[in-house]
Formats: C-alpha cells, structure tokens, sequence
C-alpha cells in the first residue's frame, strides 16, 4: 500500500506486510539514513508492536515524525486488511 503522510518531510510510504508481519518498508523523501534505519529496524516484526511503539513519536515542534506516520499507515493498512 502507498501511504501519504501528513507534517513530515517525507513525502509517502510504501508498506508491504502480510499476515500481520511487515515485510518491506520504503520511505519517498525524508531523512534518508533515519528512514532506511526504521525500515530495516521494522522488517519481520508485527505489525501491532510497530505501532504500539512509534505512534506519537514528534520530531522537533511537528507534532508528528516519521514514525509516527508509519504507524498510521500501518493502522490504515490493518483497516484495509478488515
């Protein structure tokens, strides 16, 4: 799935998981070293867990950051899943 994320540098994210475990996760745009580390730090875990601890995480004054759009893509992608 494409997520467009909102307050961030970064533009989108694509999500790839199944089952409930993420497999893959790219960022488009963003801090290009802090955003490949929480894609291999996120890789092969579950996809709850990721939310349950990137989720409110700001960065500077934004009161969002790019983990915490993740985590509300991978809440998209959970509805979507149903």
């Amino acid at each position: 799935m494409l997520y467009r994320t909102k307050g961030t540098c970064s533009q989108a994210i694509e999500v790839e998981a199944k089952d409930g475990i993420i497999e893959s996760v790219h960022f488009i745009g963003g801090c290009a070293g802090n955003t490949a580390g929480i894609s291999k730090l996120v890789k092969g875990m579950k996809v709850d867990d990721v939310i349950q601890k990137l989720e409110g995480t700001t960065c500077g004054r934004r009161p969002t950051s790019c983990p915490d759009q993740l985590a509300k893509a991978l809440k998209q992608w959970k509805e979507e899943q149903g």
